[in-house]
């Protein structure tokens, strides 16, 4: 198989959540740029739709569904529907997330739990519900979503702990799956993202850019083609011997 092959994705089919804007979208355009056709989910189906429909120009079907990750029955509904249109469901990527901003001793239990019930039990729902029909295939590719914020703590001037420690759970999450799914020839990685410019990170790029980039390497926050290459990379045969692992696409931030 040629470096080309191995990086082929036509006819291959994707699931990704929060797939119609932000890091989600941005990586459903690499997939599609090679080949693989999309089921986009997110709460707002009016923007998957209008996600889908772009990216339905590359060639490639793009089927737009609404659906909210906390919710076990809408999970379910968006797989059986992705599964009757397509068949098949050879790549997952779960993306959707979510962040509140308080001190740990004034955060209430309503907002922890929408971020750890949103990032990681989420992610969890997903990946058990399009794993039986990856398990019933002999094959998959699984890539979650995590963050650099998920490798440690930060200091007193981030205070999002619900968001640390949600993550923090998906690379531990990632890890384990990765072992009970290996015999079903199903890979699981996890790729941790710096500080990309987001809706949901908006007004602290812009209130602390510079001290922001000064912790960057690269001194630049990531762009709009920075995370295509790591989404191919864990979704195609090019990482086939890769499982458990995550990617860090920072910057070098994590390198000090």
């Amino acid at each position: 198989m040629s470096a080309r092959q191995l990086f082929d994705l036509t006819g291959r089919v994707a699931v990704i959540t929060g797939g119609s804007v932000g890091l989600g979208r941005q990586m459903a355009e690499g997939l599609a740029e090679m080949g693989a056709h999309l089921a986009l989910c997110a709460r707002k189906k009016e923007r998957c739709q209008e996600a889908a429909d772009q990216l339905a120009g590359l060639g490639v079907k793009a089927l737009a569904l609404g659906c909210d990750v906390k919710d076990p029955a809408a999970i379910q509904e968006a797989v059986a529907l992705t599964l009757q249109n397509f068949g098949r469901i050879d790549i997952l990527i779960n993306n959707a997330g979510v962040s509140w901003g308080a001190p740990v001793e004034e955060m209430t239990l309503e907002q922890w739990n929408k971020v750890i019930d949103t990032n990681l039990t989420g992610t969890f729902l997903f990946s058990q519900a399009v794993g039986k029909a990856m398990i019933r295939q002999g094959h998959g590719k699984i890539i979650n979503i995590a963050s650099v914020a998920g490798l440690g703590g930060a200091s007193s001037d981030l205070q999002a702990i619900g968001y640390h420690a949600s993550k923090g759970g998906v690379i531990a999450f990632t890890k384990d799956l990765a072992c009970k799914w290996a015999a079903h020839n199903i890979q699981v990685n996890a790729i941790a993202p710096g500080w990309f410019p987001t809706h949901m990170s908006s007004w602290i790029l812009e209130n602390r850019k510079e001290s922001l980039l000064a912790k960057i390497p690269l001194h630049r926050f990531g762009g709009d083609q920075d995370l295509k290459g790591a989404a191919i990379f864990l979704a195609s045969d090019a990482s086939a011997y890769v499982t458990g692992h995550v990617l860090v696409v920072d910057g070098g931030q994590t390198a000090w």
